[in-house]
């Protein structure tokens, strides 16, 4: 999630596209929270990591 996230970033600031880059931020700043949660040992979906 947060590898698409970044590169709907990218793609969205090189076109223009503004809902581009809008979604790429939602995607990459949930990405980072789940990554974190995951990485404190907190069970995110029912797992104990997220990956």
């Amino acid at each position: 999630m947060i590898i698409l996230g970044i590169i709907l970033l990218v793609v969205g600031l090189l076109t223009g596209i503004g809902i581009l880059w809008t979604i790429g931020v939602v995607l990459l700043v949930i990405g980072v929270v789940l990554w974190v949660l995951g990485a404190m040992g907190h069970a995110v979906g029912g797992r104990r990591h997220y990956w």
